[in-house]
């Protein structure tokens, strides 16, 4: 036994269902566009932190060196080197999401093209 499907208001033709998809990936493609870029903003800026963490490791291990009266820098450069980590960490996080909402939005993209091709076929086959 099939389960009762659900009618649409418009119509429940296989015309409508096509429809309503075609809306549907409309509808989803500019906000899977604008979640990618903000990703790979946040990427970018992740890229930077992690070189000014770097560069002020450095910076801090060259001081140390540098500095006559022994100060113990040690322990800020451990904290450095950890949210250097927990940066990489994250960036690699977005780096997937990222990836997963490319593969998305090429499903979608994929998805409208065989759909408006069903859409044109049905349309001429009715003329």
């Amino acid at each position: 036994r099939q389960p009762p499907r659900v009618k649409m208001a418009a119509g429940s033709g296989p015309g409508a269902r096509e429809l309503f998809a075609e809306g549907l990936l409309q509808f989803l493609r500019p906000a899977v566009r604008q979640l990618d870029r903000h990703v790979h903003s946040v990427r970018e800026s992740q890229v930077e932190l992690r070189e000014h963490i770097d560069s002020l490791a450095t910076e801090l291990c060259r001081i140390n060196e540098d500095q006559k009266v022994a100060l113990d820098l040690d322990p800020y450069v451990k904290k450095l080197l950890n949210a250097r980590r927990r940066v990489v960490l994250v960036n690699n996080i977005l780096q997937n999401a990222q990836e997963r909402l490319r593969r998305l939005n090429h499903s979608v993209a994929k998805e409208t093209v065989r759909r408006r091709a069903m859409l044109e076929a049905g349309g001429y086959q009715a003329k």
